[in-house]
């Protein structure tokens, strides 16, 4: 008889623990890894009239980090030397998060080169992995920026 999979062990104290880091920094979202376990608590701005949701994720696998991510099939390229941006201007919703279902098309992100906003498509159809960018940071020709899956 095979034994069901053993259930991640989630630190509830922990969770706790970074919520309230949170509240009282004002960050929106932390993560932090410990023995191949990582732990994200984030929370979605929310409108003046709603409280923020508070949303925790506890991944036992190991980390993606320890992949290439050039050599990931789904990894989606800098075609160029600029500044990448998650969202279309400051402030607003960024094009994609982990876990956002694309389509081939879909714009995943934009890079300013000489003044010029350049939209960056999903190659293929299916689901963001990672995020390999920090919003506003400079990237290069050929950097990995996104992996699909």
């Amino acid at each position: 008889m095979a034994k069901a999979p053993k259930a991640p062990i989630v630190d509830r104290d922990l969770i706790r623990e970074l919520t309230k880091l949170l509240e009282e920094t004002g960050l929106t979202e932390i993560e932090i890894e410990q023995d191949g376990q990582r732990v994200r608590v984030a929370r979605n701005a929310a409108p003046a009239a709603a409280a923020p949701r508070t949303v925790a994720t506890a991944v036992s696998q190991p980390v993606a980090a320890t992949i290439d991510p050039l050599k990931h099939p789904g990894v989606v390229i800098s075609p160029m030397v600029g500044t990448a941006y998650a969202a279309p201007e400051p402030g607003a919703k960024p094009f994609i998060e982990i876990g956002t279902l694309v389509k081939a098309g879909d714009t995943l992100l934009v890079v300013e080169a000489m003044k010029t906003m350049n939209q960056i498509p999903a190659p293929r159809a299916g689901t963001v992995i990672q995020i390999l960018f920090e919003d506003g940071q400079p990237v290069e020709f050929g950097e990995p920026l996104v992996i699909v899956e």
